[in-house]
Parts: C-alpha cells; sequence; structure tokens
C-alpha cells in the first residue's frame, strides 16, 4: 500500500550553470546547438511560444505538477532565482492550463528568464503583456486544480526531454533545447565549428549556389543509381 505522498517534495539547494556557460549560448539559434549535440535536445515540436518574446536563455528549474495541477509550479517560485527558467511537467496533459497570466506576471515579478511546459496555457492576452517568454504545447481556458503532490528542483521530464537543475535551457521561434550540465562545456567547443560551417555554406548560398559540394562528390564516387 502506498503511504500519502507529501504535497510537493523540494530541493533548494543545488549548482547552477555559470553566469560565462549561459553567456556562451546566450542569442544563439537553437538549431546551431542542437548541431553541437549530434542532432539532438529539442523538446517535442509542439511546444512553441505564446509570449511576445520569443528567444531566451538560462538555468533549468524543473518542477513536475503532473496532469491537471499547478502546486508545483507555484512552488517553483519559493526555489527561482533571476534568470532561471521553470521547466514544467504535466505528462503532456491537454485538458486544462497549467497556468495563466498571473502566475507568469509572478514569475516575471521574480526574475524568471522564461516558462516552459509540455501542458496548455491559459489568458494569452495577459500572458502577451507580461513580456516573460513562455512556451506551451496549446492554449485552453480550462482551469487545474492546486491540490499536489508535485515536485521542485527534482528531475522531471518535459516534451519528452529529461531535464535536471544544472541544464542550460535555450528558446527561440524554431522551440526549446536543454543543455545537459555534463554537455555545456563540450557543446560550447564543438559551437565553433558548427558556426564555422554555417557561415562557410551560408556565403556560398548567397553568392548562388545550386548544389552542395557533398552532392557533388557523392555522385562522382559512384552512390548514386541514375535511372532511366
Amino acid at each position: 500500500m502506498i503511504g500519502e505522498p507529501p504535497l510537493l517534495r523540494i530541493q533548494r539547494h543545488f549548482k547552477r550553470p555559470s553566469a560565462e556557460q549561459i553567456a556562451a549560448f546566450t542569442g544563439l539559434q537553437t538549431g546551431f546547438v542542437v548541431d553541437a549535440m549530434n542532432g539532438r535536445g529539442a523538446l517535442d515540436g509542439r511546444i512553441k511560444s505564446f509570449g511576445a518574446v520569443h528567444s531566451f536563455c538560462g538555468a533549468a528549474l524543473p518542477c513536475y505538477t503532473g496532469p491537471n495541477d499547478n502546486l508545483a509550479a507555484f512552488g517553483a517560485l519559493s526555489v527561482a532565482m533571476p534568470g532561471d527558467v521553470i521547466m514544467c511537467a504535466t505528462d503532456n496533459f491537454e485538458r486544462s492550463a497549467v497556468t495563466g497570466d498571473l502566475l507568469l506576471g509572478m514569475m516575471k515579478n521574480s526574475g524568471v528568464a522564461a516558462f516552459v511546459t509540455d501542458g496548455f496555457v491559459r489568458d494569452r492576452a495577459g500572458i502577451l503583456a507580461t513580456g516573460l517568454p513562455c512556451f506551451a504545447a496549446g492554449v485552453t481556458p480550462n482551469s487545474p486544480v492546486r491540490n499536489g503532490p508535485g515536485t521542485v528542483g527534482l528531475p522531471a521530464v518535459v516534451g519528452g526531454v529529461a531535464v535536471s537543475t544544472g541544464d542550460i535551457v535555450l528558446g527561440d521561434e524554431d522551440g526549446v533545447v536543454i543543455i545537459p550540465g555534463t554537455q555545456i562545456d563540450a557543446t560550447i567547443k564543438r559551437l565553433e565549428v558548427v558556426r564555422a560551417a554555417e557561415l562557410d555554406l551560408d556565403t556560398k548560398v548567397k553568392g548562388g549556389l545550386t548544389v552542395p559540394d557533398f552532392i557533388l562528390k557523392l555522385i562522382a564516387a559512384g552512390k548514386f543509381e541514375e535511372v532511366d
């Protein structure tokens, strides 16, 4: 028999990424960062911006509300520090919103950098007015309960991707990407190669490139079969 769980389990004390590490990703396109992590790291593509500001970068603060509940999202306010990105896991629940403009306004007042959820939100006009980047899977006016149980500061899965404290979260109009804490420094190094390759190809495309070199080389090597 399972005992009665606490309303919330909260981890308040943990190491966040350094300001220098976060600065290394700030302003980058999410696609560049994904390429530096072998083509993966983005949340479910249905999770898109519903706010007035589309770009953000900050330290991950996971919370797990579960379906039709938002107690943990409120609990995250007691842990959040300026620059944190609250990553709210709802088990992809779509029948009610996990938050609206008032909670997001409190997050904005607390210095939170963004709010990301695999659930739905509500009060679109109010969300736009807060100016806080908000990424969600959809919008519905249905409201949740506030009963728990849930977690704050413990690992969670948001949009199919595991997220933990110590991770960096980056978002733009293309979506949201998680950079695991253990991969931050290595990803920063690989970004130099990715940026150089992107710049080189971008210059060639703007210069009139029609067929990239790697396709021409595959043709010349006989890797394609020609049929009449």
